[in-house]
């Protein structure tokens, strides 16, 4: 008999590999979606990269017609070329037929995205027992697939498609509802889900006024909020996509590299603190708390 802990170590191997087969699946929609976007521009008159639209345009077909192919050669490839992980490290991360570079966003995606799955099981905050907990965290998987297009996407490309954004809204109230069906249709939990939409949502739309970021990530953040349920929640993600932010420019300003006109894709950082928030809030909170008390004791003693 597999104890619970041999148990919970194959069901997030077998979420990981599951995880991982989604993440190609994103990457391919991420292609499609720049594949959409490029035509449509170019039919609007704006300009476009000539070069990346002859390349990707045969990507829009028919969903019967839809085949993974490689985007140098177009060469449909075989079950065995799309192996999570495995297929770009047997093939040195070149096509087969062509030997063009694949490039490492679509291996980083699987195994980002399998990690995250996993993750998400092996520190899933509520539990996991009832119809509703069980639809939660399904919920929850289908998010974080709609959220790593975002994020690919974001940091290729530095927007953020609106109909996925769209989506991830939806799955989001389908979350909200769940959430709310758990508490018993609670007025103080729907009040702080609303909250977190106001906090998140309205700074990130205030700052899209000046600039500062695009639309895209005030729409994200309704998503976001909504799945974090809490406006505790929303502003711990707030400081940490603030606080990741912040990090990746450090080297970038000890180099001397930073400039005021420099593009910096804030999906991504938003998508990252959702994730730790949602898996670790109530322990960073909890730390922050004692952090904050620690210098309180000492001056009582």
């Amino acid at each position: 008999m597999i104890g619970r802990g041999m148990g919970d170590m194959i069901t997030a191997a077998s979420l990981f590999i599951l995880g991982a087969i989604l993440g190609s699946f994103a990457v391919a929609q991420v292609w499609r979606l720049r594949a959409h976007q490029l035509v449509e521009d170019h039919a609007a008159g704006e300009k476009v990269a000539r070069k990346e639209l002859n390349r990707l345009k045969r990507l829009i077909r028919s969903p019967r017609h839809d085949r993974s192919e490689c985007l140098s050669c177009h060469h449909p490839l075989a079950w065995y070329d799309l192996l999570p992980g495995i297929s770009w490290i047997s093939l040195r991360g070149r096509c087969r037929y062509c030997h063009a570079p694949i490039g490492s966003t679509e291996v980083l995606a699987e195994l980002g995205l399998g990690a995250v799955f996993a993750l998400s099981f092996l520190f899933w905050p509520h539990q996991l027992l009832s119809n509703l907990q069980l639809g939660h965290f399904a919920l929850w998987l289908v998010a974080c697939v709609l959220m790593a297009i975002l994020f690919v996407y974001d940091a290729k490309w530095y927007l953020l498609p609106f109909r996925i954004n769209l989506a991830l809204i939806g799955v989001a109230i389908l979350i909200a509802g769940v959430v709310l069906a758990e508490t018993g249709w609670s007025s103080e939990v729907l009040g702080s889900m609303l909250l977190g939409v106001v906090f998140m949502a309205g700074i990130y739309f205030i700052f899209s006024l000046f600039g500062w970021v695009g639309l895209g990530d005030s729409i994200l953040c309704v998503g976001l909020a909504l799945i974090m349920g809490s406006w505790q929640y929303a502003l711990l993600a707030l400081f940490l996509a603030n606080l990741f932010g912040c990090l990746m420019l450090i080297p970038i300003a000890v180099a001397g590299k930073l400039q005021r006109s420099m593009h910096i894709p804030f999906g991504p950082f938003l998508i990252l603190g959702t994730l730790v928030t949602l898996l670790w809030g109530d322990t960073l909170i909890q730390l922050f708390f004692a952090l904050m008390s620690a210098p309180a004791m000492m001056l009582m003693v």
